[in-house]
């Protein structure tokens, strides 16, 4: 038998993320050291739920709101060895190549600033990560006007020359 449950991320708009699933214990600290190596002035906590001995959620971070914030948002997705990052003063972008390097990360699902939910199966054994919801549909296809816009802003912040 198996139960399927939305699980909606709670967090402030500003607050970006990353989920992903990875596979060992040390995957904490991995994780906060490609965080803190690649973003030195963001703020971010984070929260790695392991599948098996004590079955702990470990924890870490930066700053302590954000690192309750994943704490708490593991908790409700509560699937063994996914991760979850809080993220401030940095965007996504510019961790997600560091996060690649870790060898214990198995696969990055999401990441994002917009509302997340989360797909959770959940059987006798266990839970897991079905798949996510992220931001809305959309809502019709840029025209020239858009897709100028689109290229100045990303040219005005940097990201395309």
């Amino acid at each position: 038998m198996v139960k399927l449950e939305v699980v909606e991320i709670s967090k402030p708009e500003e607050v970006n993320m990353v989920l992903g699933m990875t596979h060992f214990i040390k995957s904490i600290e991995d994780i906060y050291e490609a965080v803190a190596d690649s973003a030195p002035g963001a703020k971010f906590g984070v929260a790695f739920c392991e599948a098996s001995g004590p079955k702990l959620i470990r924890k870490a971070g930066n700053n302590s709101e954000l690192v309750d914030m994943a704490v708490k948002n593991a908790e409700k997705i509560g699937v063994g060895h996914s991760f979850l990052i809080m993220l401030k003063g940095v965007y996504p972008i510019n961790i997600l190549p560091r996060l690649r390097q870790v060898p214990e990360i198995v696969s990055i699902i999401a990441a994002t600033a917009n509302p997340l939910q989360v797909v959770i199966a959940e059987t006798e054994q266990g839970r897991g990560i079905m798949g996510v919801i992220d931001g809305g549909s959309p809502a019709g296809v840029e025209n020239q006007k858009e897709e100028a816009e689109r290229k100045e802003f990303l040219r005005k912040i940097g990201y395309k020359l």
